[in-house]
């Protein structure tokens, strides 16, 4: 029963919290549902004319429908902003800013440090998902010994979730963990106060007393079997602490990205590919992501066939910016993925490439929704 705050203890390590800030629980859309509606109430008590939720436009959809449809309950607008155009959009009517760490489509990592402070000089919280963060990227939710009273100039986070099942190697379907700075955990209640959440959990009385701090964030009974899981997962991510820990996870990353991207250029070239992900070290996660006009997805699955496990995101057109191009994302997990990894990828890339071998009809043949 205490799996997610020692789960949530290990993670935090990873994300630059204190002990007793995070725990594990539910999934990362449930988590978000938790944190926004904790910061709307913050916001409505302290700033009540401010009532825009502001986010990226090609942020991940979870995060978009879950504001969407709070927004719509609380009489909240959301408003969505390319990334470049961030710092401008925060003003006086933005309540609360959300935004993923890492951009699922592209890569691009967001400057969190300044652009929380950003939030809270133009006087909004700031929630961040660090879904393709943890594990993978050096993260610092207090934004480096932040003032913890006082929100004003702070760089640090307000609220923050994020899953279990990537570079935390909990897999498929892990718990998801969410994070909440002290100086606003015992503010409000979370909307869903199960019994988990409560003061005394097995008091069993018919009223809610809310939990001092984060453990107020749980809900239902913890999924025992799969946080014993990640559990194991995040244990692996901890033991390179003595190989340097995120600092050098991130090191190796970041060369293999490189290289990933330098190789695709060199050796698949002429073949309608164009690199989506900032080839700037300092703005690019763990991922590489390539656009193409055509293919995209069969591409993807003919690789997969030949054990290059990728993954296809569809683009989309829309009326208020540029359309979205088709990519073809390669994550890189520095703990196990290899140079040779690397390597070998952009052989079967490349020769899939140029046999054409995408355009067989069963690697264009859709089996799931996507």
């Amino acid at each position: 029963m205490t799996l997610p705050q020692r789960v949530g203890d290990k993670i935090a390590r990873l994300v630059g919290a204190g002990p007793g800030e995070l725990v594990c629980a539910d999934s990362t859309s449930v988590n978000l549902f938790k944190v926004l509606s904790a910061a709307l109430n913050i916001t409505q008590a302290d700033a009540p004319q401010r009532r825009v939720i502001l986010s990226e436009r090609s942020n991940f959809p979870t995060d978009l429908y879950i504001a969407e449809a709070l927004a719509r309950e609380r009489g909240f607008m959301l408003e969505l902003a390319d990334a470049d155009d961030l710092f401008a959009r925060l003003d006086e009517r933005v309540a609360v800013m959300m935004l993923t760490h890492v951009n699922y489509r592209s890569g691009r990592m967001h400057e969190m440090a300044a652009l929380s402070q950003a939030a809270h000089d133009a006087g909004a919280l700031a929630i961040w998902d660090l879904a393709h963060s943890a594990g993978a990227v050096p993260v610092d939710l207090h934004g480096g010994g932040a003032d913890f009273v006082d929100p004003v100039r702070s760089r640090s986070a307000d609220f923050a979730v994020g899953c279990g099942y990537k570079y935390l190697n909990g897999g498929p379907g892990a718990p998801a963990f969410v994070w909440v700075h002290p100086r606003h955990a015992d503010r409000f209640w979370q909307p869903l106060a199960g019994w988990m959440g409560h003061a005394a959990p097995f008091e069993f009385s018919p009223g809610y007393r809310p939990a001092a701090g984060i453990a107020r964030y749980l809900c239902g009974t913890p999924a025992v079997l799969a946080m014993a899981a990640l559990e194991c997962g995040v244990d692996t991510v901890l033991a390179a602490e003595r190989f340097g820990g995120v600092a050098a996870l991130r090191a190796k990353s970041l060369a293999l990205t490189r290289l990933f991207a330098d190789l695709v250029e060199a050796r698949c070239g002429g073949h309608g590919l164009t690199l989506a992900s900032p080839r700037h070290d300092g703005h690019r996660g763990s991922q590489v992501c390539l656009a193409r006009d055509e293919g995209a997805y069969a591409i993807v699955q003919a690789l997969i066939a030949r054990g290059v496990v990728g993954d296809y995101r569809a683009g989309s057109a829309s009326n208020d910016s540029a359309a979205l191009p088709d990519i073809l994302r390669f994550g890189f997990t520095p703990l196990y993925t290899r140079f040779v990894d690397a390597w070998d990828a952009v052989e079967h890339l490349r020769q899939v490439l140029e046999s054409g071998a995408w355009r067989r009809d069963e690697f264009g043949q859709r089996h799931a929704v996507t």
